[in-house]
């Protein structure tokens, strides 16, 4: 038991991505988008399932489940693929630093702020008709 005790204690890993030089941009990226599309799916998820059940047989609850495959996916995947194409040496640089907090400020905003918009929006059409 003194022997296991006397050991150092093990560090702990930052929860940043950390290189010998700083942060690694690719892996935050990587990061904020798994994220942003949990988060935007499952509001969208939410607010769709709401619509569904008021029992109106509408076809526009389907259709704003197929934006987020057919353009909102492949909008994230563009922005992290962007990162991805970073040296080593330019992944740490902390000059990016403004560029991504702009960045993923965007992100989240249309991670949260799309599925409203798209709710509304095809409630509002669905009222239309």
């Amino acid at each position: 038991m003194n022997e296991a005790l006397s050991h150092e204690p093990a560090t702990q890993e930052s929860a940043v991505p950390q290189t010998d030089t700083g942060v690694d941009w690719r892996r935050k990226v990587s990061d904020h988008v798994a994220f942003g599309l949990l988060v935007y799916t499952g509001l969208h998820i939410f607010l769709t399932m709401k619509e569904l059940k008021t029992g109106v047989g509408s076809v526009l609850p389907y259709f704003a489940l197929i934006v987020l495959v057919a353009a909102i996916v492949p909008a994230c995947r563009w922005v992290e693929m962007r990162w991805e194409q970073l040296s080593d040496s330019e992944a740490s640089d902390p000059d990016l630093a403004p560029v991504f907090r702009r960045e993923m400020i965007l992100l989240w905003c249309a991670a949260i702020g799309l599925p409203i918009a798209l709710t509304f929006g095809f409630k509002g059409l669905a009222a239309l008709f």
